[in-house]
């Protein structure tokens, strides 16, 4: 006999079956949900930890199945399909713990979506100009040896896309123009060579890509003519949360090629938050031994799908040559973290970085009690100023994102010390407190020629909020980033109505993923402008575009991909493409013939959209 768990979906409610495999006296059901829950039945609330939730349970007879009813805690929570159902459920009794089975995770095999074609050249992001002459050449391998041509190469031979070069392929003769602009690159394809002109390494790089990508969705047979291309934006980011959900470096690896073969440029690191600081550091060991790893018996159990025990942690050794693997790839790593919310783990683990006077009783949207650090007592200083300047100096980069986002509402209300601080720096409100804390950390930073970057929030404030050249990301729309970018910052559009891949493609109950900010079909993700057509002034402070993946509903890295694919395409367009001219008719038939490149990588993608 083995131990059975299934849970169903019955309007508000959670409906869960447990049978274990033995006989035993009250144990506890323990689970994590999205957010925090109430047991409506078949047992009594014990402990609540955000989602992490643990339950009494009645004596258990093996064999016989035991219901539970569970039901969000907030009013207007509702699940919205199987991600929103019990995550690593588990047993804890006398003699220790029995793992349930997890129920099935991640979007399901549909059937294929019926394709669409483009009749045009098959490039994600589209080139900036395309001069067909007609013609078509038979291409397997190209002859060139150029460092950037070995890089996309060996790019080709990894993922599967065989070998781009070889010595008896079609000449490719590489020329250089400094007058071209950054990343760009011009392509003349004949039927007896191919001329690739670029003002530097990352151009000479992306035209390779370009053959190499044409090569797999034109079948091998090249139309000829002329590709004059370059970016838009400098900023062609995607971000990963390697906090919520621990992710093997080979997975990386993986997400840098596949980010490498759209032209993407950016990958932001994140891998701090409330649930795990996962980057070994000198200065503060405890953070990372401490928190690496969550679930029963840790300083952080086992939320968002944690179980009995998962995680881990990066050496320095490996963020080293995840950095080399990733310059390589023409891409920057932005590694962040997460202050003055966001800290739960950092709470737990390192003493002193509250006002033990504290009397407030803030709570984060996740349901955390206490993930604030007290930005008025030196020891967090000590802490912070420490930890921004090890983390930034282990990044060629240069750059380091500070978080700054979904501070709760009543942070510090009780403190006595934050009161003081208030006094003495002119301060009246919680987000005045956290643009202080932000523009001196980043003055920190600053002063070491390291750029700051942050989430959206860490611009306000009484005093402009961080200041110091920030980096500002607009997460919850595009309306903040307009803000930001009229004071004076620097913008990241990366609104979560379009280009956050952990909300689900649709609103299927069988889909998988968030709603939060929206349902995001394929075409929504490029069913918007970069710049708003009501806001033209701020064209110059935006510096890019990045598509986020948010690791809440992930309990294996395979689950992220069918997530990314297809929708990485349109984050790509909106990246790349100054006249954005795709829009979701063109984009779903440039995804056609896709498919087969996401297969022949073995990239997991979603079918049915």
């Amino acid at each position: 006999m083995r131990p059975a768990f299934s849970a169903i979906v019955d309007g508000a409610l959670i409906r869960c079956s447990i049978t274990a495999d033995r006989d035993l006296a009250s144990p506890v059901f323990c689970l994590s949900l999205f957010a925090p829950a109430l047991v409506a039945e078949g047992g009594t609330l014990l402990r609540q930890d955000g989602g992490y939730t643990e339950v009494r349970l009645p004596d258990l007879t093996a064999g016989l199945p035991h219901s539970v009813v569970l039901r969000y805690e907030a009013a207007g929570f509702r699940p919205a399909n199987r991600a929103w159902l019990p995550l690593g459920p588990y047993l804890r009794h006398a003699g220790g713990t029995l793992a349930l089975p997890p129920l099935p995770a991640g979007v399901r095999d549909a059937a294929e979506a019926g394709r669409t074609s483009f009749d045009g050249l098959r490039l994600v992001p589209p080139p900036t100009g395309w001069q067909p002459d007609g013609g078509t050449v038979r291409i397997t391998t190209l002859a060139g040896d150029a460092e950037p041509l070995r890089a996309a190469d060996a790019l080709a031979r990894r993922t599967g896309l065989s070998a781009l070069l070889a010595p008896d392929g079609l000449p490719l003769e590489t020329r250089t123009d400094a007058s071209l602009p950054a990343d760009g690159y011009i392509l003349e394809i004949g039927t007896d060579r191919i001329v690739l002109t670029a003002p530097d390494r990352g151009g000479l790089f992306y035209g390779a890509i370009t053959l190499l990508t044409l090569r797999q969705t034109h079948d091998g047979q090249l139309p000829t003519g002329g590709v004059t291309d370059a970016p838009r934006f400098g900023w062609r980011g995607q971000h990963l949360d390697c906090a919520r959900h621990f992710y093997q470096i080979a997975t990386i690896e993986r997400l840098l090629d596949l980010m490498a073969l759209f032209k993407l440029n950016r990958f932001h690191w994140h891998f701090a938050d409330d649930e795990a600081f996962r980057l070994e550091v000198d200065c503060a060991p405890d953070l990372w031994r401490q928190t690496a790893f969550r679930g029963e018996g840790e300083l952080v159990p086992g939320v968002f799908g944690g179980g009995i025990r998962s995680g881990g942690s990066y050496s320095k050794a490996e963020a080293r040559a995840l950095i080399e693997r990733a310059r390589g790839l023409n891409i920057e790593i932005l590694p962040e973290i997460e202050v003055p919310a966001h800290a739960l783990a950092l709470n737990r683990a390192i003493a002193g970085l509250r006002d033990p006077a504290d009397s407030g009783d803030e709570r984060s949207v996740q349901g955390y009690g206490q993930n604030v650090v007290n930005p008025a007592l030196p020891a967090t200083w000590n802490l912070l100023d420490a930890l921004a300047l090890e983390v930034a100096d282990l990044f060629p980069f240069r750059h380091l994102h500070l978080g700054g986002d979904e501070l709760p509402p009543d942070t510090w209300a009780g403190s006595p010390e934050v009161d003081a601080l208030k006094a003495r720096e002119g301060l009246a409100t919680r987000d005045d407190v956290q643009g202080w804390t932000m523009a001196r950390l980043a003055a920190r930073l600053a002063a070491h020629g390291i750029r700051p970057a942050a989430w959206e929030e860490a611009a306000r404030g009484s005093q402009g909020g961080i200041g110091h050249d920030a980096l500002v990301f607009s997460w919850t729309g595009q309306g903040p980033g307009i803000a930001a970018a009229r004071a004076g910052h620097e913008v990241v559009m990366c609104p979560a109505q379009h280009i956050y891949f952990d909300m689900a493609h649709s609103a299927d109950p069988d889909d998988w993923g968030a709603n939060w900010a929206a349902i995001v079909p394929l075409e929504e993700t490029v069913n918007w402008r970069v710049v708003p057509d009501s806001a033209p002034d701020i064209a110059a402070r935006v510096a890019g575009v990045e598509g986020a993946f948010w690791g809440e509903f992930t309990t294996r890295d395979a689950e992220m991909e069918p997530m990314l694919a297809p929708r990485i395409l349109g984050l790509a367009c909106k990246a790349w493409e100054k006249a954005e001219s795709v829009d979701g008719k063109t984009l779903r038939g440039l995804a056609g013939h896709y498919a087969a490149l996401f297969d022949r990588i073995g990239w997991a993608r979603n079918r049915a959209a």
